[in-house]
């Protein structure tokens, strides 16, 4: 089976509907497709309708941006949880909110020295979209500024401009403890991502596994290889699952579906682990 368990949609900061990324996943071969967007799962049912229609399978799953108390980033996938649990639905509600208000000052600062504003920003935004720095990297694609977003988070928008604004995230062990609350089965992404910014020391990785972590996303484009042979290790002692995935933004990135796969063996783990929600396995 080809199972791609990480990939985005325009509910977040995908190019695509989630229709049409579904159709994608079946054009790309793919058996299964997780869909993972930022902080949101507003796409699951659209999704749903086109799995069904391309015989694709589709777990329902979503992207938690989390933040230590260092201010490091770190982005959680949690995968079939309860999409109206209380506690999670709290603080992603409050992420999201967060995430607009950053937004805002970002586009302000930026204002000052680029031709940019807000409605230049709103415009790279579907309906009810979990608003991020991609939009505004869009925005200045659109305007000429920069060539692409690489560009744009390579320099305008990377942490240490003066036009990055912080907002507020949870911390990933109160995410994952959430996200198991939820029934959903929490993985963590590309872990040792370091080309992305700072990653977490190993306590960290304990902590997470302590509060109930399931997965590590070992292979992903982003995690260097002495990094993926340190997950492997890690997983294996502590009985971690391993995935692999594209982390596919449709246009918005260079990543492309199936570039790396989960293994059957932890997708039945994931299934057997999940009680929030069910997948559609054709």
């Amino acid at each position: 089976m080809k199972i791609d368990l990480h990939a985005h949609s325009n509910v977040s900061d995908g190019t695509q509907s989630p229709a049409d990324l579904m159709a994608a996943a079946a054009q790309a071969g793919l058996d299964v497709m997780a869909l993972t967007d930022h902080d949101s799962t507003d796409g699951w049912a659209p999704a749903l309708d086109a799995a069904r229609h391309h015989g694709v399978g589709l777990i329902p799953g979503m992207e938690v941006s989390c933040k230590t108390s260092r201010g490091v980033s770190v982005h959680l996938l949690s995968y079939l949880h309860d999409p109206n649990h209380p506690g999670l639905l709290e603080e992603i509600t409050k992420a999201k909110d967060a995430r607009l208000t950053r937004a805002e000052r970002m586009v302000e600062r930026l204002a000052e020295d680029y031709p940019l504003n807000w409605d230049d920003v709103s415009a790279h935004v579907a309906p009810g979209a979990t608003i991020g720095r991609p939009h505004i990297a869009d925005a200045l694609v659109a305007a000429g500024i920069v060539a692409d977003r690489n560009e744009a988070f390579a320099s305008i928008l990377t942490s240490h401009s003066r036009y990055f604004v912080t907002h507020y995230a949870p911390d990933p062990v109160l995410a994952v403890e959430l996200v198991r609350a939820a029934g959903g089965v929490p993985v963590f992404a590309h872990p040792v991502a370091s080309a992305r910014g700072r990653v977490v020391a190993p306590e960290i990785f304990h902590d997470m596994i302590d509060a109930g972590l399931l997965g590590l996303e070992v292979e992903h484009r982003d995690n260097p290889p002495e990094g993926r042979a340190w997950l492997r290790k890690l997983a294996q002692q502590t009985g971690l699952f391993m995935t692999g995935s594209s982390d596919y933004h449709g246009a918005g990135k260079p990543n492309l579906l199936g570039e790396n796969l989960t293994g059957q063996e932890a997708l039945e783990r994931m299934l057997a682990a999940g009680t929030g929600s069910q997948p559609f396995l054709p």
